[in-house]
């Protein structure tokens, strides 16, 4: 996990390293992520997390994945400037079930046909903070939990401070989102043996509260442990682009755009990302490593797109992948537009319009400036009125946004 770079802080490495190695088949170290259900999938950003779930399965740890039906309602105030939009109960359970999907990729879970044939660990379960904090009793929650919680202590921590010196107001409500995360900690202590809460560094001070609640009530050493938050290496945070965000639901962004998002990975991200988001043996990296220059680097980086997209979507979207990516960029006689992203629109619809459609520019005015850049193609000519529109007979074409992204509109 180290030598990857999953490792950022922990309250007690030696200690935690030494309880984990104390466990057995029978009663299995248990280790916890928790997930709020603000959107309907999850993004790259997500992603890191994940795998380290994913590893800690594989290394013979209970994975526990909590999605926040609860905390969901109040919203984590960390590294925001402003209030989360408030969701309905019905807008939030919509969220849990499509993240819920990505979970079931990375991991095997209680009651999974894959988990019961060939666990890669002790199944992972599933539980929502929302089953226990809707039904707490205002009153008897301050009594008993107010008194080991300190308004100093709380404004000491790096989220709370950052968003105070922004002048960002910070509600009450806001405010006591790290009390119920620290009480998820302690629930789930008592109810499935957890030992571990992870998060990103952002997530510190929240955790930290979990750790010292739980020795505090109920006495026992838990642990604390943080990722780095990763960042391209032109310092963009992980998981956005240009067309926006990478979702990891298909629905939302298609397996092809997915695999290039891998594949457009800048040359100096390659093995550090290889080393993250793939199983790939650190020593087969480290030989990739050693000869990373021309066609070496491209095949570095056709490696990390295949291994990233077989964990999310299977191995057996590649073959088509790679044959649409041949022809669409390598100069094939034939055009494979089959895994290319759509986007159903009438005749007569602007560039514009379909280059957002399409997840290609955020907004009709990134959208311009792709034109007036000379970054957009139809019909393999170059759009050059940013009011231009889409027509002609044929049922679909293929619109082109700079070098390395197309997809394909489609006529209604």
């Amino acid at each position: 996990m180290r030598d990857r770079g999953y490792l950022f802080q922990c309250t007690s490495l030696s200690s935690l390293d030494d309880t984990m190695l104390s466990s057995s088949p029978s009663k299995p170290f248990s280790a916890y992520l928790g997930f709020d259900a603000t959107a309907d999938s999850l993004h790259v950003g997500s992603l890191l997390q994940i795998m380290i779930l994913r590893h800690l399965q594989r290394s013979g740890c209970r994975p526990v994945v909590l999605v926040g039906g609860g905390t969901s309602k109040v919203g984590d105030p960390t590294g925001k400037d402003e209030s989360r939009k408030m969701l309905t109960d019905e807008q939030i359970q919509g969220n849990i079930e499509g993240i819920s999907k990505v979970f079931k990729k990375f991991m095997a879970f209680e009651g999974d046909a894959s988990a019961e044939e060939s666990p890669p660990g002790p199944p992972a379960i599933l539980v929502n903070n929302d089953s226990w904090l809707s039904s707490l009793n205002y009153l008897s929650f301050l009594r008993d939990f107010g008194p080991l919680f300190t308004i100093n202590r709380m404004l000491s921590f790096t989220s709370v401070q950052e968003r105070m010196a922004r002048d960002s107001p910070l509600t009450f409500l806001e405010f006591n989102y790290m009390i119920l995360q620290a009480f998820d900690f302690l629930k789930l202590n008592e109810e499935h043996g957890v030992k571990l809460q992870l998060g990103g560094s952002d997530q510190w001070g929240n955790i930290v509260s979990g750790v010292e609640l739980t020795r505090r009530k109920g006495g026992e050493q838990v642990f604390g442990l943080t990722a780095p938050l990763i960042q391209t290496s032109d310092g963009r945070k992980m998981g956005k682009t240009e067309g926006g965000a990478v979702w990891l639901n298909e629905d939302k962004l298609s397996v092809y755009d997915y695999w290039q998002f891998w594949r457009n990975t800048s040359d100096e991200d390659v093995i550090r990302f290889l080393k993250l988001f793939t199983e790939l043996p650190l020593p087969e990296i480290e030989k990739m490593e050693a000869t990373m220059t021309g066609s070496a680097l491209n095949a570095a980086k056709m490696t990390l797109a295949d291994e990233a997209t077989s964990l999310l979507h299977g191995r057996s979207h590649l073959p088509a992948i790679h044959e649409t990516a041949k022809s669409m960029f390598g100069g094939a006689g034939t055009t494979d537009t089959s895994q290319l992203p759509k986007f159903s629109a009438p005749r007569g619809t602007r560039v514009i319009d379909a280059l957002v459609g399409l997840g290609f520019a955020s907004s009709k005015k990134e959208a311009k400036r792709l034109i007036a850049g000379g970054g957009c193609r139809v019909r393999d000519e170059k759009v050059v009125d940013e009011l231009a529109e889409l027509d002609g007979d044929e049922a679909e074409l293929v619109l082109r946004a700079g070098k390395k992204k197309a997809g394909l509109v489609v006529f209604e």
